[in-house]
């Protein structure tokens, strides 16, 4: 089926070749090519032909299919013999130049006999001979066939690199790769990256460099030492060349490189982002070098004990690590062994089996901001964080049962490990309950394998399943004769209950209410349960107090402070005196708690103080990290980010005692997070945050987890860390209930804004255009957010207006505008609508001139809805900018009395600034603006002179001399020019 509309006319034909030289390599591209062909075979003028065949031939070449470019290049060889008037100088350049190409592509193909390759390089120089061209190029090509076949290097080198560049020689970026990767093979690490590092350091590119040296460096890199260097190249590097046919050999080397830094488990990450190429390479060679730095990789996950972990492969089965890789060995050795026959040596066996005898250089180093390690590539299910145990599990059944109840009727961290392990007795075929009085009959163990089951369902938030799983407890305790038991299963049955969430605008109030109500039916189940060992009734006080320190943390009502604080002391007398020392722990906590909620922090700090000394005395000691980890978070809200830090490193501290199911370190670590921000340590802060996350996801809370990553994405951005930030949403984004939309889709959409931004801040414009442009279509379908669909617009209309269409740029920002007035984004679509007129102005002087006042207008009446809204904006006002953005404009389209007066408002509604004025450099940048208006191009030096001297002298004897720098290098220019 065509994939376009059948030109016409050669100019449709023109028009189609330009539209598909925008696409990216790839079938799509490569199909329409192949019509395009076609097509500009019915007209009677060749030209059109022949730049359809070029158009064609590159789609092939970059698009990994080496077979089909040499035939396109013969006709385009035959049409310039025959016709070579058609061939204007570019054509006819373009036609010498791709020879190399064709050099290229029949070395990829084994099939293609030595004598072949030969007799291509001597069509080659005969052609350049006959053409008066410089042979450098064609000696570039013998020395590339000398490195392929292994033999006689030094000389094709010396005879190629001694040679002067000509306008046919391969670019500058792609010669230095061939130069470093021959003293690469003569072992020459150092002076191979002296070689490359033009190209590494991006003074020289073309469209496979520096993807391509990238790829080559990062092991000279590791052997040398240059490790944080490897580091940033490889995600630079990797996103250059992920999923492209054309650049397999490089995806090799960076999953090679994954495997010798410890980094196996996202080299299978990676291999997931790629499994297109399985199917898509059509280069032998490249296929070769794909398959060498796959086999690398899996060939060490298998020496890890990590055989039988899925990977992605061939399609049409299901993959294990030891299939994949025998299926790789065996059809890479083939390739090897085809390439070695036609060459007549045993150089590609020989590289192959080097790359595969590599060990690692580092046994790890930190790729990325999500270290992952091989028991996280498993099946979806979280891993179990390891566990310390400080209770040794007895080899005695009632014996374990036992300790469970007791450990569990003393909170003790070591429950819950008890606890599974029964559960995996019970659960056997052959189980048979101890016939002991002590122990109870079998119905009350699984009574407590429920109560400890839904008590972990509500720690992850499954509130209805949880008071399921109470109600169906408390019955079976009934059945064994347990009725306190039954009677805690009821209690938390109903705080569960309470705890659903209920959705509407009243949620706070009904949450509330259901939390009075639940603490009523407590009261009636504690009067009503006679009997209740101590323990227990203290249990269920707990509760009580729980239910209503809960209402008060949703009501915020200073009426329900006295109350809790009822319950509590009530709860701490009765823990006192039957010696339960958990519970007078946990009193103290939740009335430090309290405090804090009704406001008074002072006197939460006192009431954790006193808590901590009597833990340190008397324990429980697991209680520690959760206190401290408390008061760390009372310090942060004092402001005393220095105490805070200490308090939640020492909870962290005690918390590695412990099982960590037992301590929330997750959220230790994102108090430490905020903590560090506060005092200045965002780089810390940083690694808390992702460690927080990772700690989130292995407990099953994906959107917690997946939320936290989302702010470290954006820190990471915010602190420069462009590639960590595109790395981290990239590993993110490809996680299976991403893909699949499990996940909130807001929260997706957050992560790819984030990306998005970052591409642009990376400087890929085109890619952060296309993701904002999708972005923006999928949120203009949110009818329930129509703020963040304007904030969308907005950026993508910006965005849009920096790549020059200002067309699509306007239908954005009409968009975005239709959304602002639903829910006003005053700053975000001012600031959005002033830039897009600066662009249009700036990239099209005169001619933009009407498009940007355009914008400017809809700025306007966004900053009047703002002043009719009393709407304050962050920084200066929306006039303030509007104003001087309309003597930028202005000043770009060479209207300068215009752009004069505008900037003459700008100054007067800002007004001189004063001493400690953060206003004082937007107020100097406008006098500079306004200065160079008026002498530069109105040519009046005189009166800009007297107002540039003026803002000077106002701005030193403010203590502003940093902003008058600029103002002082304009007087300069301005009195040289008089």
């Amino acid at each position: 089926m065509p994939t376009a509309p059948h030109p016409q006319n050669t100019d449709e034909l023109f028009q189609a070749l330009q539209e598909n030289d925008q696409l990216p390599y790839g079938r799509t591209r490569t199909v329409t090519a192949e019509e395009l062909v076609d097509a500009a075979e019915q007209f009677a003028d060749p030209g059109p032909l022949a730049y359809a065949l070029f158009e064609l031939q590159e789609a092939y070449t970059y698009g990994s299919e080496p077979r089909k470019s040499p035939v396109v290049f013969a006709r385009l060889l035959n049409l310039f013999d025959e016709q070579p008037d058609v061939f204007d100088e570019r054509m006819r350049h373009m036609l010498f130049w791709r020879f190399k190409w064709v050099a290229n592509a029949l070395r990829a193909l084994p099939e293609v006999p030595l004598t072949g390759l030969r007799q291509w390089l001597t069509e080659m120089r005969d052609r350049y001979v006959k053409a008066d061209l410089d042979l450098q190029p064609y000696y570039g090509q013998a020395y590339q066939l000398a490195a392929h076949l292994g033999e006689d290097t030094s000389l094709a080198y010396e005879l190629w690199a001694g040679r002067t560049r000509t306008r046919l020689s391969d670019c500058e970026a792609c010669e230095v790769c061939e130069r470093a990767l021959h003293h690469l093979g003569t072992g020459d690490d150092e002076r191979a990256l002296r070689t490359w590092e033009p190209v590494l350091a991006g003074k020289d590119s073309c469209q496979e460099e520096p993807a391509r040296s990238v790829s080559y460096a990062l092991l000279p890199l590791l052997r040398t030492g240059r490790t944080d260097r490897a580091r940033e190249l490889h995600l630079a590097g990797y996103r250059a060349c992920r999923r492209n046919p054309s650049m397999a050999g490089e995806v090799g080397r960076h999953l090679e490189f994954c495997a010798l830094t410890g980094n196996e488990a996202r080299g299978l990450e990676l291999l997931a982002e790629n499994r297109n190429l399985f199917a898509e390479v059509e280069s032998p060679l490249d296929l070769l070098d794909f398959l060498t730095g796959l086999e690398v990789l899996l060939r060490r996950v298998e020496l890890l004990g990590h055989d039988s972990l899925p990977a992605a492969g061939y399609a049409g089965r299901t993959w294990t690590v030891a299939g994949l890789r025998a299926e790789v060995r065996g059809r890479a050795d083939d390739l090897a062994a085809r390439f070695d026959a036609r060459n007549g040596t045993t150089a590609h066996t020989d590289r192959r089996n080097a790359r595969l005898d590599r060990t690692p250089l580092l046994d790890t180093l930190e790729l990325t901001l999500r270290t992952r390690a091989l028991d996280d590539a498993g099946p979806a299910a979280p891993v179990a964080e390891p566990t310390v145990r400080t209770t040794a599990l007895p080899d005695s059944l009632p014996e374990l049962i036992l300790q469970a109840r007791t450990l569990d009727q003393q909170g003790h961290p070591d429950g819950p490990a008890c606890w599974a392990r029964l559960r995996t007795l019970t659960a056997a075929r052959d189980y048979a309950h101890p016939d002991d009085p002590a122990l109870g009959p079998l119905v009350q163990l699984r009574a407590d394998l429920l109560a400890e089951e839904a008590n972990r369902a509500g720690e992850k938030d499954e509130f209805a399943d949880a008071a399921a799983l109470h109600e169906e407890a408390a019955a079976l305790y009934d059945d064994a004769g347990q009725p306190g038991h039954a009677a805690l299963s009821r209690a938390c049955a109903l705080l569960a209950t309470a705890e659903i969430p209920v959705q509407g605008t009243d949620g706070a109030e009904a949450k509330t209410a259901a939390l009075t109500s639940a603490h009523a039916s407590m009261v009636r189940l504690h009067e009503e349960t006679p009997g209740l060992a101590p323990f227990q009734e203290a249990r269920l006080m707990r509760l009580k107090a729980s239910a209503l320190g809960m209402r008060l943390q949703t009501s915020r009502s200073d009426e329900h402070v006295a109350p809790v604080l009822a319950e509590t002391d009530a709860l701490h007398a009765f823990a006192t005196r039957h010696d339960l020392i958990g519970q007078i722990s946990g009193a103290l906590l939740l009335r430090a708690s309290t405090h804090a909620i009704s406001g008074d922090l002072p006197a939460a700090v006192t009431e954790i103080d006193a808590l901590l000394d009597r833990l340190k005395a008397h324990g429980p000691a697991w209680h520690l990290p959760r206190t401290l980890g408390l008061r760390g978070r009372l310090q942060l809200g004092l402001r005393d980010a220095q105490a805070a830090h200490a308090d939640l490193t020492e909870a962290l501290r005690l918390a590695a005692d412990w099982p960590a199911d037992a301590i929330d370190a997750a959220r230790l670590h994102s108090d430490l997070a905020e903590a560090c921000m506060h005092l200045g340590h965002p780089d810390e802060a940083l690694r808390h945050l992702t460690r927080s996350a990772e700690l989130e996801l292995r407990r099953g809370n994906r959107t917690d987890a997946f939320c936290t990553y989302s702010n470290a994405a954006q820190l990471s951005l915010d602190l420069g860390r462009v590639e960590d930030c595109i790395a981290l949403l990239d590993s993110l984004l490809a996680e299976p209930d991403v893909t699949t939309g499990e996940l909130d889709d807001r929260l997706i959409a957050q992560l790819r804004l984030t990306r998005a931004r970052a591409l642009h801040t990376g400087e890929d414009l085109k890619a952060a255009t296309a993701e904002f442009v999708t972005l923006a279509a999928e949120s203009a379908r949110w009818d329930d957010d129509p703020g963040s669909h304007a904030m969308i617009a907005a950026e993508t209309a910006v965005l849009l207006g920096e790549s020059g269409e200002f067309g699509r740029a306007r239908e954005a920002a009409d968009q975005a505008l239709a959304a602002h007035a639903r829910a006003p984004r005053f700053d975000q679509l001012s600031n959005s609508l002033r830039e897009l007129a600066r662009l249009q102005a700036h990239q099209q002087g005169p001619d933009g001139l009407a498009g940007a006042h355009a914008f400017l207008s809809d700025a306007g009446r966004v900053a009047d809805e703002a002043r009719a809204a009393e709407y304050e904006a962050h920084g200066r006002s929306l006039d303030t900018a509007l104003a001087y953005e309309h003597g930028r404009v202005n000043a770009y389209a060479g209207e300068y009395e215009d752009a004069l007066v505008a900037l003459e408002k700008a100054l007067a509604l800002l007004g001189e600034p004063e001493r400690n004025d953060d206003r004082a450099g937007e107020w100097a940048e406008c006098v500079r603006l306004a200065g160079a208006v008026e002498g530069l191009y109105l040519e009046r030096p005189a009166p800009a002179l007297t107002r540039l001297d003026a803002a000077i002298s106002h701005l030193t004897a403010l203590g502003h001399t940093e902003e008058t720098e600029p103002l002082i290098s304009l007087v300069a220019r301005l009195r040289d020019e008089e």
